[in-house]
């Protein structure tokens, strides 16, 4: 006799256990609403810049379920090079990760906007960093 398994939706993790001749499919889904992450960009600092690189930060906190991405754009450009972003972290229940964008000092100078782009359950929150607002 061949055993057929049942296939619950595949975004959930799949438990499946065995006692003697009983069979369970369990889905574990996480509960609670979704909760969108807090979202903070940070510009080079001026060190950083005096040293010949510079360095962007996106932070994302505080969010559920995990599963966020983060992409950049300059001046309405994707960037990948240079681009490093960490696992998702998780504690009680809440995630978090970051991100950081590294230009050289030149190219840092020629640019203008820079926008660090988060997506997470279905919502796209770009967050916008705009070089001449940010210089005294």
């Amino acid at each position: 006799m061949k055993t057929v398994w049942p296939r619950p939706p595949s975004r959930y993790p799949v438990c499946l256990t065995a006692h003697q001749l009983l069979l369970t499919t369990v889905s574990i889904r996480s509960t609670g609403p979704s909760v969108k992450p807090s979202v903070s960009l940070l510009p080079a600092s001026s060190l950083q810049l005096s040293e010949g690189s510079s360095s962007l930060f996106c932070l994302l906190s505080g969010y559920s379920p995990q599963g966020a991405q983060v992409s950049w754009t300059v001046d309405g450009s994707e960037v990948k090079e240079g681009v490093l972003t960490s696992v998702e972290e998780e504690k009680n229940g809440r995630y978090s990760r970051s991100s950081t964008l590294t230009l050289s000092k030149a190219l840092w100078e020629k640019r203008e906007v820079f926008v660090c782009t988060v997506s997470h359950d279905s919502v796209t929150l770009p967050v916008v960093l705009v070089k001449s607002h940010c210089e005294g």
